[in-house]
């Protein structure tokens, strides 16, 4: 076979997510796009706010052409980063500046330029299951291991004692995500004082800095009056990963940012190799364009993008628990995450819900078996019309 080792073992891996995603897409055309409910991927239905598109449009009028499409440093013009920077420091009383900043082409480049900087082959890091499961593919694509540890069965909260005993010598990094895809578990003040404790004995124990990587594409996803804490608060040494894809609505645009604060140790190291690894892993630069767009739309309000998913949060949760379904109420994110019926496993839930056009994603994809995750981030409608189908699903699996 001409394909590497690596790489057949992530094309036999290959993202549930997204072969669902296409599965969805070829059963709308045998029975109507109306006839298939597809939770399957964080896919927002609610639109880019209107300041996106004409920031589009006013910027390639204005900005000279040759500096708007051409290169720039690795890390992304200065400009934008430092509107980013001002924006950091109002929200969060913070103090960053260009030199902290760094453009990256969406969250998952960030986790990647991260981790490329971090660790040599060997290397332990360490995440919260259930987990997005591309984080694996992300550690081992720099020669690194990835560990798991266990959340609390009810809140899905980090296990602390559990934590603690997967840490070793080996541990260069631990990632987290929140609020958190797939359960939408916000990671509070209490719980991030509680990690940076244990982290910094651990490190201390060792003789090493444990680096933790906070993954916030649905920073601003938030409901009940909850928000997240900025991480890097409550922990020196942090890098934070940020993506416009679900706050902006901008997921095929691949833009957002890393933050390496001047408290991380080696920060100015750590941020050189991160801007060297956009280079050499192929993504040179964030999308030129969408850095100006986001220059000039850093702070444009998207609280009625945030009502919108909480209505869908409110409106799916009510529709599964009338229809006998448990699930855990998402505090943050667009996902429920749905406890499997009893006497079936994730991929017979899977098939029943296929019976009835419904798509969502078997727990197993997130390390976390005997759940599914519905994304919420459809429209309205989509899940109005849904509910006699889960009914017909619960009848199905003996929930009615």
């Amino acid at each position: 076979m001409m394909i590497s080792k690596a790489m057949k073992k992530q094309l036999e891996g290959n993202s549930t997510i997204r072969l669902m995603f296409q599965e969805g897409k070829d059963m709308a055309k045998k029975v109507g796009a109306e006839n298939v409910f597809d939770f399957s991927i964080g896919n927002p239905n609610v639109p880019a706010p209107k300041e996106v598109n004409e920031s589009i449009k006013t910027i390639v009028d204005e900005v000279d052409s040759v500096y708007l499409h051409g290169y720039m440093a690795n890390e992304g013009y200065p400009e934008t980063r430092q509107a980013i920077a001002e924006h950091l420091n109002r929200r969060f009383g913070t103090s960053y500046g260009v030199g902290n900043i760094l453009m990256i082409a969406g969250a998952a480049a960030g986790l990647n330029i991260a981790l490329k900087a971090l660790l040599d082959e060997g290397d332990e890091v360490i995440t919260f299951r259930p987990y997005f499961l591309e984080y694996g593919n992300y550690v081992r694509n720099y020669g690194g291991v990835l560990r798991t540890v266990p959340t609390d069965k009810e809140t899905f909260l980090p296990d602390m004692e559990e934590l603690r005993s997967a840490i070793s010598e080996k541990t260069k990094a631990v990632i987290i995500n929140t609020p958190n895809n797939p359960t939408g578990a916000i990671y509070g003040e209490e719980t991030l004082r509680e990690l940076s404790s244990l982290l910094s004995e651990e490190s201390r124990k060792y003789g090493t800095h444990i680096v933790l990587i906070s993954d916030e594409p649905y920073r601003e996803l938030c409901y009940d009056g909850l928000t997240q804490p900025w991480v890097a608060a409550f922990y020196p040494d942090t890098i934070v990963c940020y993506s416009f894809s679900k706050s902006l609505s901008l997921p095929g645009e691949r833009i957002g940012y890393c933050v390496v604060p001047d408290e991380l140790c080696c920060h100015e190291d750590i941020y050189s190799c991160m801007s060297i690894a956009n280079r050499t892993l192929g993504m040179v630069n964030a999308p030129s364009l969408m850095q100006k767009v986001i220059e000039r739309c850093i702070d444009t309000d998207i609280s009625e993008n945030v009502k919108a998913y909480d209505r869908n949060r409110k409106l799916l949760y009510g529709i599964l628990k009338e229809a006998g379904f448990e699930a855990a109420y998402p505090q943050g994110a667009f996902y429920i995450w749905i406890k499997t019926p009893e006497g079936l496993t994730d991929q017979e839930f899977c098939n029943i819900c296929k019976r009835h056009y419904v798509l969502i994603v078997p727990g197993s994809s997130f390390e976390g078996s005997g759940h599914m995750r519905a994304a919420y981030c459809v429209s309205e409608d989509t899940i109005r019309r849904s509910e006699q189908a889960w009914k017909d699903i619960a009848s199905e699996c003996g929930l009615r």
